[in-house]
């Protein structure tokens, strides 16, 4: 029955229910952790042949014969960037790799853009920029921005992706300079933009001809489902409009391999990578060429990555299956949460009613069970409804999982019931 219809008396008779429930939890002491979206221990060991991979007496030279242990090559090892060429549909020529971090290469490609300008343009260093932040969103993206002092634009996200009717018009502005995103699985709500939503990206005719999109593919391979999502290649999609300059695609091996020590790559237009290569000149003689072969041996190639990918999603499907079902039986029919099903990516999006995220999140917080801060997925840490709340089940163990949703779920019911007593 949904607590609203339920009157006055029931709804304190439920509550004090709910806060003997609550008191013993307290009395537990836990030390239950799903604030950030990180692998498990499991996941990690997956990997652990990294160590192996190459050998003091293995060759020391890539396909193109460059010592790896040396200086050189620029854009990394040709080996290494097939396979992410292959993993994302597109040319090798225009793959170019970095090091452990994705978030390293979106933030050097702002900082170029603000002190060199988009291709030859103006600097964006004291022009009035604008970026347009899909919500729900990723709070590392709308960090990079506050850095900046970049404006930030929420657009909603809905079930096919970002609403496209809002972004054709916002950026008619010549001060929306760009717009970050996660195509596949988005984070958090495990969204994947739809085959007319890629088309109507790629179709966008932006006032600024400096607009970039930086397209952070993160879970193009994290499936976790037997029925997958796909995400249409974005530039073969711009290449039918011309628009291939517009888009930045980002990706690493962060969740595949080691997130401390992996391989990272930005894929982009012959226009803008030889302006990245340029900067790349000043910044860096060559990313770790050692940990890319390491990476290139112990996969292979593309279907080896993919093969371990399943073992990944072996681990993650049961995980994924507890806070799904821990939502249907405790919370659902009773009108005070939302929940995506996502199949695949790192994340689940929860919304509960309006007015009560940051009290959930510090009731879990009280009771031992930390939780991504309310608000974190919106610019500026400001949700305007205070309802949306990032679950992050990768971490813990199924046990520590399954225990967490207990009091995730309780927390909810307590703070949907005190906000209808109040109202």
């Amino acid at each position: 029955m949904e607590y609203k219809l339920m009157d006055r008396a029931a709804l304190e008779n439920k509550l004090a229910e709910l806060q003997a429930q609550y008191d013993a939890f307290e009395q537990m002491h836990l030390n239950l952790n799903m604030a950030r979206g990180k692998p498990s221990a499991d996941q990690l060991a997956l990997s652990d042949g990294l160590f192996r991979a190459i050998e003091a007496d293995s060759p020391m030279q890539g396909a193109d014969h460059m010592e790896i242990r040396n200086y050189g090559v620029l854009t990394g090892l040709v080996e290494m960037r097939q396979i992410f060429a292959d993993l994302l549909g597109v040319n090798v020529d225009n793959v170019i790799l970095g090091g452990s971090s994705s978030l390293n290469l979106m933030f050097d490609y702002i900082s170029q853009c603000m002190t060199h300008g988009v291709c030859g343009g103006t600097p964006w260093f004291g022009q009035e920029i604008k970026f347009l932040c899909p919500v729900p969103g990723y709070d590392r993206h709308f960090g990079i921005l506050q850095y900046f002092g970049i404006e930030m634009i929420p657009v909603e996200m809905l079930p096919t992706g970002p609403d496209m009717d809002a972004i054709e018009s916002l950026v008619q502005d010549p001060s929306v300079k760009g717009m970050f995103c996660v195509p596949k699985y988005s984070n958090p709500g495990g969204i994947t933009f739809s085959d007319e939503t890629v088309e109507r990206v790629a179709k966008l005719k932006p006032a600024a001809s400096d607009f970039r999109i930086i397209w952070d593919n993160a879970y193009a391979i994290h499936d976790v489902s037997d029925t997958p999502d796909t995400l249409r290649e974005i530039f073969s999609a711009c290449a039918q409009y011309g628009s291939e300059d517009m888009i930045i695609e980002v990706a690493s091996f962060a969740k595949v391999t080691f997130p401390g020590a992996c391989v990272s790559c930005i894929i982009a237009s012959d226009k803008n990578l030889a302006q990245i290569r340029g900067r790349l000149s000043y910044q860096i003689i060559n990313h770790d060429k050692i940990n890319q072969m390491r990476h290139a041996a112990f996969f292979k190639d593309a279907a080896g990555v993919l093969v371990h990918m399943k073992k990944h999603a072996a681990i993650l499907k049961p995980k994924f299956d507890i806070v799904l079902q821990a939502f249907e039986r405790h919370l659902q029919g009773k009108g005070i949460a939302s929940w995506t099903k996502p199949n695949g990516g790192y994340f689940i999006s929860l919304d509960v009613p309006d007015g009560c995220a940051k009290r959930v999140v510090s009731l879990c917080k009280q009771a031992g069970l930390i939780l991504t801060g309310a608000g974190a997925t919106y610019p500026l840490g400001n949700d305007p409804r205070d309802r949306n709340i990032r679950i992050a089940p990768t971490f813990p163990s199924t046990q520590e999982l399954s225990q967490a949703m207990e009091v995730l779920c309780l927390c909810i019911e307590i703070a949907s019931i005190e906000k209808l007593l109040n109202d």
